[in-house]
């Protein structure tokens, strides 16, 4: 359900194969092969240390959370580069899953931002199975836009197909398609937050909350490069905390989440009892699945177990934690800024300079501070900045 990240390789989201293991995206939808494992394999402390407090992490966890849910900066994009290039084009977007939310919503951006440049956009769905994806590709390569974007999956998994579009002279832009933000794997960039930085406040909001002594349980989606390393991200916050604990650790396919999650937390509840007191997803989507077991359970909706997702934010689960619904937090993505740098960052393929090296901040959301509308827009004047560059 990442990103440059960063370590790059998100999520991203989710959701490639990065720290996080997502391939997507952040964000990432997708079937992967294989039974859901509930192990929790060893982490490398020193390869998260950037993103773990010194000294007091309960103390550092607050101020990370409380600067997170004010902060107004790290959404402005850089005033200069090219202008507007080939008035009139098309441009494909293929979408890992179009019922994903963030990979939806990153979608509509790119088409605010393409009518903008005067642009058409075509978008195509992968239905979340990498066969699907394939057959996405091709049939945009086929249709000669001027570039394609690649929308919440690994252009690893798609190598051969990316060769082709790449030998017929398309540049390719990517969001969530890695686990850092910046060029790679044959992409001219990939579009992402900093993966590390959400799966920090992600992780810091249970430590925070819990005042050090959370019990959780970690879910993410193992096809995904950004989608497990956000996950490992989280699982060496969290154990970095002495008095928190790791319970489980998840890999289940984020496009089957309705039909998987309430049989897992089913067993959890089952296995860990009142020790379980959050769940961390890389993915929102995890958590609707998630609410029918808490409630058959007789679980609290604003009590614990508490779900914090650590990748884009979308419509759903902003209306959960609006009406405290078995969702506490969500560390969102700009998603529709997400969509206008996706279109900058095309124009600067089409005028053949460099990547912008914009990598916009995730803002932490919960009832405090959530969205009256259906996206995380923040009001930094994006659209002008762009606009003003495109010669708009």
């Amino acid at each position: 359900m990442n990103k440059a990240k960063l370590r790059r390789g998100l999520l991203s989201w989710a959701a490639v194969p990065v720290a996080l293991t997502v391939v997507l995206t952040g964000c990432a939808s997708g079937s992967v092969g294989g039974g859901t494992k509930a192990t929790t394999t060893a982490v490398s402390d020193s390869k998260y240390a950037s993103i773990i407090p010194k000294g007091d992490i309960v103390a550092a966890s607050k101020k990370l959370v409380s600067d997170s849910l004010t902060a107004s900066t790290g959404f402005t994009p850089k005033n200069t580069g090219p202008k507007a290039q080939q008035g009139g084009a098309t441009v494909a977007f293929v979408g890992s899953d179009l019922t994903n939310g963030g990979v939806n919503t990153v979608s509509q951006g790119v088409k605010e931002a393409a009518k903008v440049m005067g642009w058409t956009v075509n978008v195509y769905d992968g239905k979340a199975t990498a066969q699907g994806r394939t057959d996405a590709l091709n049939q945009a390569i086929a249709a000669k836009p001027v570039a394609i974007v690649l929308g919440g999956f690994d252009p690893t998994e798609q190598a051969a197909t990316i060769k082709t579009a790449a030998g017929a002279g398309i540049p390719l832009v990517g969001w969530h398609a890695g686990s850092a933000a910046g060029p790679g794997g044959g992409l001219f960039t990939n579009v992402s937050t900093d993966p590390l930085a959400v799966s920090q406040l992600a992780a810091a909001y249970a430590v925070a909350d819990s005042n050090g002594k959370a019990g959780v349980a970690i879910f993410t989606d193992g096809q995904y490069e950004i989608a497990v390393e956000k996950a490992k991200a989280m699982e060496a916050y969290v154990k970095a905390c002495t008095g928190c604990s790791v319970l489980s650790y998840q890999d289940s396919p984020i496009a089957e989440a309705d039909s998987r999650m309430p049989g897992l937390i089913s067993n959890l509840l089952q296995k860990d009892g009142d020790k379980l007191t959050y769940l961390l997803a890389i993915n929102g989507n995890y958590f609707g699945g998630a609410q029918q077991a808490l409630r058959a359970a007789g679980k609290d909706p604003a009590g614990t177990p508490k779900s914090v997702a650590a990748g884009d934010g979308d419509s759903a689960e902003f209306q959960r934690i609006r009406s405290v619904d078995y969702q506490a937090a969500t560390v969102a993505e700009p998603l529709i800024l997400q969509g206008w740098e996706i279109v900058d960052e095309v124009n600067r393929a089409l005028a053949k300079t460099d990547w912008s090296g914009f990598v916009p901040a995730p803002g932490l959301i919960t009832k405090a501070n959530v969205p009256s509308g259906d996206t995380f827009d923040p009001a930094s004047g994006y659209r002008d900045v762009y606009k003003k560059v495109w010669g708009k």
